[in-house]
């Protein structure tokens, strides 16, 4: 009896593994399909800055990606984690968008 039992519990298995392979395909093939990738998050719209605020971004060197290897607002004591995922933070020096890609002369690591 138990024997019979292992042996449904195994073919369960595999029709999940299975069933997980042909979904994991068909996932690959449907964005690969559509051709559409997700549009990078860009935030340097500074339209609203007063210009002492512009002054102050452009003089730590803001940039939307950081170039520096293990360093990003994200991973930055002063950033501001925005409310929805794909969207802009904010800065605690710095005013308007900030992307967590992004990176200033003001970075100071999270402490763990």
């Amino acid at each position: 009896m138990q024997d019979q039992q292992d042996k449904r519990d195994k073919l369960s298995r595999r029709e999940l593994l299975g069933n997980a392979t042909a979904l994991s395909a068909l996932a690959v093939f449907g964005v690969v399909a559509c051709g559409k990738k997700a549009a990078p998050l860009t935030c340097t719209d500074t339209s609203a800055l007063a210009p002492a605020d512009l002054s102050v971004r452009t003089a730590l060197a803001y940039t939307d990606i950081s170039m520096e290897a293990g360093k990003s607002c994200l991973s930055c004591q002063q950033f501001v984690a925005p409310a929805a995922v794909g969207t802009c933070g904010t800065c605690k020096v710095l005013k308007g968008p900030i992307n967590p890609t992004g990176y200033c002369k003001s970075f100071v690591a999270k402490t763990a």
